[in-house]
């Protein structure tokens, strides 16, 4: 763009070059020159600052859609208002690249993490059938290749059922087939079910005491013994030789109990209470993965309870132990 000091200074070099430039009738058009290029400049002056204006305005609206904007922005008031919605609004978008940072970390941690839980029963089956197939004659060793295959299938298929589940629970397309039932008996079931793992690491499974009429909820009763029977997995998992896992039931008001498990195992830090329920996230990243499961059991348990419109809770304590507790509803 030419400078008008540029432009003046052509003119100038024109009047001369003609003989005019100090004449009368050459400081005339000199002036209407200048007034000429005054006015001109005024009208790009004022064009440039509506332009300003509506855009100034455009922004506005784009950054605060939902804010009524009826009046122009032509006083101090205005651009000191703009400036302050502006600058609130750039600390929520700051607020919000941080939670999408988070959100990427916490992405790219689950891949890794599926990754690596996959990978180990996947490298498990590889090895025993490559072991196979360079050819071993001896039966027993082949039934016991064959027999850690299939576990390693087994976990494989649990960690996509698991994954599945979650899946349908998040997308809403997981269904729920609530009718009344005794949770007594339900909790009588898992305590059945788990019975041998737990005498096998000399935890006693409990009620913290008798419980002579039944108790009558209304919720999926098949997936509120997967909910029992993952948070007393989890407690045997953790748990401590000659320990004891505990379940007690508490009426509360406005038709709800609340179902506690409790267990004097190794407790958790809490700083991992927050991230417990994520999937495939681990207290000891050094554990052995390959005590069964799928590493998505407290997930699992968070959104069957969560899809019941109900709440769940965890306290732990190192070395003294955690209580996972979650409430129901009351028919």
């Amino acid at each position: 763009m030419v400078s008008v000091s540029v432009i003046v200074l052509h003119i100038i070099y024109f009047f001369f070059f003609f003989d005019i430039a100090f004449s009368e009738f050459g400081l005339i058009l000199l002036i209407e020159f200048f007034i000429i290029l005054f006015l001109v400049y005024v009208i790009l002056s004022l064009s440039f600052e509506r332009f300003l204006v509506s855009r100034v305005k455009q922004l506005y609206k784009s950054l605060i859609p939902t804010t009524s904007y009826a009046t122009s922005i032509n006083q101090q008031e205005d651009i000191e208002i703009l400036t302050s919605n502006i600058k609130k609004l750039n600390s929520e978008k700051n607020l919000e690249i941080e939670l999408l940072k988070k959100e990427q970390d916490y992405r790219r941690e689950f891949i890794g993490n599926l990754a690596h839980e996959l990978k180990t029963p996947l490298f498990t089956v590889q090895g025993y059938i490559l072991t196979l197939l360079d050819g071993v004659n001896d039966k027993n060793v082949i039934k016991k290749y064959l027999k850690q295959t299939s576990k390693g299938v087994d976990r494989l298929i649990y960690i996509i059922k698991d994954l599945d589940l979650i899946t349908k629970f998040e997308s809403g397309v997981a269904s729920l087939d609530r009718k009344s039932f005794d949770i007594i008996k339900t909790v009588q079931n898992v305590f059945e079910l788990l019975e041998m793992q737990a005498s096998k690491q000399k935890i006693v499974l409990k009620f913290d005491k008798e419980y002579s009429e039944p108790v009558i909820v209304y919720a999926d009763e098949e997936r509120i013994q997967q909910v029992l029977t993952n948070l007393i997995i989890n407690s045997l998992k953790y748990g401590v030789e000659k320990g004891v896992t505990e379940v007690s039931i508490e009426i509360l008001k406005e038709n709800k109990i609340l179902l506690r498990i409790a267990d004097n195992g190794e407790g958790i830090d809490s700083k991992h209470l927050p991230r417990l329920f994520e999937r495939f996230y681990r207290v000891d990243k050094t554990r052995n993965r390959n005590q069964g499961g799928s590493g998505l059991g407290l997930a699992i348990v968070k959104h069957i309870i969560e899809a019941h419109g109900e709440k769940i809770f965890v306290e732990s304590k190192v070395k003294v132990g955690s209580e996972f507790s979650f409430s129901l509803t009351l028919k």
